[in-house]
C-alpha cells in the first residue's frame, strides 16, 4: 500500500454481502441525481470563489484604513469589481487589465488604489483581453505551484517520518479559541496518541463573508481559521512529527461563505485534511443551496490539487434525525459526497466519508445495528479512508456511561476498519473537555485498539444473519431514496426536508446574493489550470 493511504476492506476478505445489483443502481442513481447540481455548478461562480482566484495569486492582508474590522483586500477588489462591471466574466479580466493599465506593481498597489478610489475597471476585449489572461494565468499557475511544492513537501515528510503504525488513524479536536494555547494542546495530544489534530472553527465564522487576517486569540467555541492560523500550527505539528517520528496530519473546516479561500489557503499552508460537506452548510447553517454547491466545486479541485483529505459531514444528520429509521439518508449523502468529490478531481483515498455511532443505547440490539451501519460504509466504499464519528445525541451528563459508549464506539471501529476515529469525550454535552479528559480519551483508544485492533481478521457475521441483513436493508432503503431524489431532483429533496429533517429551499438562505451566472466569455484561469489536470493522484 502507498505511503499516506488509509486501512480499507480490500485489504481483508469480505465481511458482509451485499447485493451488487443494488450497489450498482444507488451508484447510478447518485450519478443522475447529482448531474444537474454539477451543471448548475459549472454555470456559476460567486463572490468567495473570485476572492480565492486573487488569494491564489498572492494578495493578503487586509485594508488597515478602515474601522470596520480590517476587511480583507480581496474583499474590496472584489467588492469593487462587482459594482463597476459585475463578476459574470469573473475578475481575472478586469483585475489584470487594471494592473496594467494604471501600472500598479503589484496586486496590493491595485487594493490599495480601490481604497482610495482611484482603480477602474472594465472588461478589456481583443488584444487587452489576451494580455490580461495571459498575466492572470502566470499569477494562478504559481499559486498552484505553491501548493504542489506543499504537497510534495508532505510526501517527502512521511517517507522520512512515517505513518502512525496503526489504522484507525485517532483524530482529536482542539479548540481553544486561542491559536496560542491550541498548540502546546496540539503538540501534548500528539504525545499522547493523536495522529490528526483538528483545530475546530470558531462558532459562527462559517456565517461571514470574509476570512480574518492574522493570528487570532479570540474565537468562541473554537478558533479562526485564518492563513496564519494555519501556518502556526502546521509547524507547530512539523516540530513534534520529527519529535515524534511520525507524521501528524493537520485539519481545519473548508465550509460556510468562505468555503473557497478557506480551502485555498489551507493548500497554501499545508494542511492535510479539510472538513467539506456537500450539504452541511446548507442543512445546519443556511446557507444558501446554489452558494454552497458553486463554492464546493472550486474548494474540492483546491483539495484535489493539494491531496488534502476531505471529511464529509453525514453525522450531522443523525443529531436530528433517528439514527434507525433514518440511516439510509446517510448512505444516499455518502454516495452522493462520492459523485461530487470524483467530478472536481478528488481520489477515493482522500475521501473521508462521515457516518457516526448515534443510535439509542437504550434500544435492543443497538450495538448490532451499528455494526451493520459501519460495515455498509466500509463495504460500499472499499477504497475510502470513512471517518466515524462518537456518540454525541444520547450523552447525558453521566461521564462512566459516557465513557463506556466510547469504548463500544471505538471497537466497532476497530473491528469494522474505519480509517479515521474521531475521539469521544465522556465530557461531551457538559463542558468544553480539558486536557485532562483528553487524555482519559486517548487511554481509551488505545486500550480497545491494541487489545482488539486484530479482531478484523477475526470477525464474520453469518450470511443472512441480522447484520448483514440490516446492512443490505439500509441499502435499499437508500436506493429508494435515490430513485425518489432522481425524479423529483435534489435541490427539491433537500428544500422538502430529506436530509436531518431541515427544509432548506433553493431560492433562500445566506449567500444567494454573492452567486452569479456565468456570461460567455467568462475566465478563470484557477479552475482552467486544475481543469486541465483533474484527478487525485496516490502520494508518492
Amino acid at each position: 500500500m502507498t505511503t499516506g493511504s488509509a486501512t480499507t476492506a480490500t485489504d481483508r476478505r469480505e465481511v458482509i454481502h451485499l447485493d451488487r445489483r443494488l450497489v450498482r443502481r444507488a451508484r447510478t442513481l447518485a450519478i443522475r441525481a447529482a448531474a444537474p447540481v454539477i451543471s448548475l455548478a459549472r454555470e456559476r461562480t460567486t463572490v468567495s470563489v473570485e476572492r480565492a482566484v486573487l488569494r491564489l495569486a498572492g494578495l493578503r492582508g487586509a485594508d488597515p484604513t478602515t474601522g470596520d474590522g480590517d476587511i480583507p483586500w480581496v474583499n474590496r477588489v472584489v467588492d469593487a469589481v462587482r459594482d463597476q462591471v459585475g463578476l459574470e466574466h469573473g475578475v481575472a479580466l478586469p483585475v489584470w487589465h487594471a494592473m496594467h493599465e494604471g501600472g500598479h506593481a503589484s496586486l496590493l498597489d491595485l487594493a490599495e488604489a480601490v481604497t482610495a478610489g482611484t482603480a477602474r475597471f472594465e472588461l478589456p476585449t481583443d488584444a487587452a483581453a489576451t494580455r490580461a489572461h495571459n498575466a492572470a494565468t502566470r499569477a494562478a499557475k504559481a499559486g498552484l505551484g505553491q501548493i504542489d511544492r506543499n504537497r510534495a513537501t508532505r510526501d517527502r515528510l512521511i517517507r522520512i517520518l512515517g505513518d502512525p503504525p496503526r489504522r484507525p488513524w485517532v483524530y482529536l479536536i482542539v479548540a481553544t479559541g486561542d491559536i496560542y494555547e491550541d498548540i502546546p494542546q496540539a503538540q501534548a495530544a500528539a504525545r499522547a496518541g493523536a495522529d490528526v489534530i483538528a483545530v475546530i472553527r470558531s462558532t459562527g465564522q462559517s456565517l461571514l463573508d470574509f476570512v480574518p487576517e492574522g493570528a487570532t486569540r479570540q474565537g468562541y467555541a473554537g478558533t479562526y481559521a485564518t492563513q496564519e492560523n494555519f501556518r502556526l500550527m502546521r509547524a507547530a505539528l512539523d516540530e513534534v512529527s520529527r519529535e515524534l517520528g511520525r507524521y501528524v496530519r493537520l485539519t481545519n473546516y473548508a465550509s460556510g461563505l468562505c468555503m473557497p479561500e478557506i480551502a485555498t489557503l489551507a493548500g497554501l499552508e499545508r494542511l492535510d485534511m479539510m472538513l467539506n460537506d456537500s450539504m452541511y452548510g446548507i442543512l445546519f447553517r443556511d446557507i444558501n443551496p446554489q452558494r454552497t454547491f458553486v463554492d464546493q466545486r472550486f474548494s474540492r479541485m483546491i483539495h484535489a490539487r493539494a491531496g488534502i483529505i476531505i471529511n464529509t459531514g453525514e453525522d450531522n444528520y443523525l443529531t436530528t434525525a433517528d439514527a434507525v429509521d433514518d440511516a439510509h439518508t446517510v448512505t444516499v449523502s455518502q454516495l452522493l459526497n462520492e459523485t461530487f468529490a470524483h467530478e472536481a478531481g478528488l481520489a477515493d483515498w482522500q475521501l473521508g466519508l462521515g457516518h457516526a455511532f448515534e443510535i439509542n443505547p437504550d434500544l435492543p440490539e443497538s450495538f448490532r445495528l451499528e455494526l451493520a451501519h459501519a460495515l455498509l460504509a466500509r463495504h460500499l466504499f472499499p477504497e475510502a479512508p470513512l471517518k466515524w464519528m462518537p456518540p454525541t445525541k444520547h450523552m447525558t451528563g453521566d461521564i462512566f456511561r459516557g465513557y463506556l459508549l466510547d469504548g463500544f464506539f471505538n471497537l466497532v471501529g476497530a473491528l469494522t476498519g474505519q480509517g479515521i476515529l474521531l475521539v469521544g469525550m465522556m465530557t461531551e454535552a457538559v463542558v468544553t473537555p480539558f486536557l485532562s479528559d483528553r487524555d482519559l480519551a486517548l487511554q481509551n483508544v488505545r486500550y480497545v485498539l491494541d487489545a482488539a485492533g486484530g479482531l478484523t481478521e477475526d470477525f464474520h457475521p453469518p450470511r443472512g444473519g441480522f447484520i448483514e441483513s440490516r446492512a443490505n436493508q439500509v441499502l435499499a432503503e437508500a436506493v429508494g431514496l435515490l430513485e425518489r431524489i432522481t425524479d423529483d431532483g435534489l435541490l427539491n429533496a433537500i428544500a422538502d426536508g430529506t436530509f436531518g429533517i431541515t427544509k432548506r429551499p433553493a431560492d433562500r438562505g445566506k449567500g444567494l446574493d454573492g452567486v452569479f451566472v456565468k456570461a460567455p466569455g467568462y475566465d478563470n484561469p484557477a479552475v482552467t489550470l486544475m481543469e486541465a489536470d483533474l484527478g487525485g493522484r496516490e502520494p508518492s
